[in-house]
């Protein structure tokens, strides 16, 4: 393989990799001696698995060994003994046959790196580099590096020869934001469904007031760094001015120049009633503060970016994770909102107080459905929806409370599904979304029918949707069936069974 074009093509992927990475992802000499000077201290092995199994077709390939043959399966993490820090995550297989009894009992002792079993054993070997590519973290791996999940992992795999022949086959790890020469802030964020706004009558002074649950999937992950100009990769060129424009303006305030490159490496679209928007824009906004030194709280995040100022659920969640109940805004001449109005026209105004943060339980599980249906009411349409639909009817305001407090709230406390999930499809029927529900195409509340009738518990629309949720803990794949059936009818769309996230945006400095 020629290891200095496919280096370049992993640069067009994530971006520039350190002198330390290259030498990593290219050396055919020992990692661990590399690691020892990169470093400045020892290095120590941990075995996660150690065993013998049966070669399978693609291992035999790989070691030019019969299927069946006896093989050496090794898992370790190599650790800077000093620190603790994982630096490589390392898989290895090697044909039992192949080895001398001496070095066999060293390779299957616990601890040992293997190029100092070579080095031990005055075996004369060479590597042959088979493939080096950039690979998603997925929980495991996150979990080994203390990274956020889908983080860009470097990876790399090789054949130690000797006599000819495989002796080990090797294949390592590491994150693509470790062994920089410079600094960096990687985010990764919730997403939220937005069960309903609590009162939109706004007769006893106060307005606005959300139900939410922050969720695992789908996510915002990005990464920012010092640059000389104001740059955004890694999307497509809406979501990179939205980056690009929020940017500038926290930067702007923060008084920090431009100097800032943001990475986008997973997103997902706005205006889908996933709160795809603040969620951007929050991230956005506190790498950038970050990079930069500035401390900043989620509060003061939301309103420098204009988030917060109807629903306090997305900053919430930002904040907190899990389910969410905020308490609104003042309402009437002289107070923080006059009028009736989405988060884009309240510009100014406070997020909301958060009156009860609970987490959500984690065997609950959550199935989105998006149907193919142009993406919900934002800007100029949402506001005028607000205007000409407010103030909803005190009763089903009253009906709503009462909903909440004793029915949906007690689902969350005792983890009653049945009792929660029957809160949720009653309040499709109530205040503002009934209005929100008012605007779907009548296919949608077919589809609210389909997933409640296939096992749902619950069944609701996210904010202006087009996204639908569906909660139960079994059965989930029956239910995902329906809706995919269901939303035939509306020219398709995409399904995701998720789990709700009990804890804010993931921040990590590199």
């Amino acid at each position: 393989m020629d290891i200095a074009h496919r280096l370049k093509e992993i640069e067009e992927q994530v971006g520039r990799l350190s002198p330390v990475q290259k030498i990593l992802l290219g050396t055919d000499g020992s990692v661990t001696q590399l690691l020892e000077s990169f470093t400045g201290h020892p290095v120590s092995v941990r075995t996660r698995e150690q065993e013998v199994i049966k070669a399978d077709a693609l291992a035999a390939e790989r070691l030019s060994i019969a299927p069946g043959d006896a093989v050496n399966h090794r898992i370790v993490e190599l650790r800077d003994a000093a620190t603790g820090e994982v630096l490589i995550y390392a898989k290895s297989q090697t044909p039992v046959a192949r080895l001398a009894p001496e070095f066999r009992d060293d390779l299957m002792r616990a601890d040992i790196p293997i190029g100092r079993i070579i080095e031990r054993h005055h075996i004369e070997a060479r590597r042959e580099i088979l493939t080096a590519r950039v690979t998603p973290a997925k929980e495991v791996a996150s979990g080994i590096f203390s990274i956020c999940r889908n983080e860009p992992l470097l990876m790399r795999q090789y054949q130690i020869i000797h006599g000819g022949k495989p002796l080990i086959f090797i294949e390592e790890q590491f994150p693509y934001n470790r062994f920089l020469d410079e600094r960096r802030v990687i985010i990764r964020t919730p997403s939220r469904i937005h069960v309903t706004l609590l009162d939109m009558n706004g007769g006893l002074g106060r307005v606005d007031g959300g139900i939410g649950i922050a969720l695992d999937d789908p996510s915002i992950l990005l990464e920012a760094q010092a640059s000389p100009s104001l740059e955004v990769r890694g999307c497509d060129s809406l979501t990179a001015q939205r980056v690009r424009e929020c940017a500038e303006s926290v930067l702007a305030k923060i008084h920090a120049g431009s100097s800032i490159s943001i990475t986008v490496r997973e997103h997902y679209p706005a205006h889908i009633g996933l709160g795809g928007g603040s969620q951007l824009a929050l991230a956005t906004a506190r790498a950038c503060c970050e990079l930069y030194g500035k401390s900043m709280t989620t509060r003061e995040l939301a309103r420098m970016v204009g988030r917060g100022g109807t629903s306090g659920i997305g900053t919430a969640a930002f904040e907190h994770g899990g389910f969410i109940i905020d308490g609104g805004h003042r309402f009437g001449p002289g107070r923080e909102k006059t009028g009736f109005a989405p988060s884009s026209a309240s510009k100014g105004v406070q997020p909301p107080p958060v009156l009860i943060h609970h987490d959500f339980p984690r065997d609950w599980r959550i199935l989105l459905a998006i149907p193919a249906l142009p993406e919900g009411a934002s800007g100029t349409r949402e506001a005028g929806i607000f205007r000409n639909c407010c103030p909803v009817p005190v009763d089903e305001v009253r009906t709503l409370c009462h909903e909440v407090m004793m029915r949906m709230l007690p689902g969350i406390a005792e983890q009653d599904l049945d009792l929660f999930g029957t809160s949720v499809n009653i309040i499709q029927e109530l205040g503002f979304k009934k209005v929100e529900l008012s605007f779907q195409p009548r296919e949608v509340s077919g589809l609210l029918d389909a997933m409640r009738a296939a096992g749902a518990a619950g069944a609701g629309l996210s904010s202006f949707g087009p996204t639908l949720y569906a909660i139960g803990d079994t059965g989930m794949q029956e239910i995902e069936r329906a809706a995919q059936s269901s939303m035939l009818e509306m020219g398709g769309g995409s399904t995701y069974i998720t789990s709700a996230r009990n804890s804010g945006a993931a921040v990590r400095i590199a």
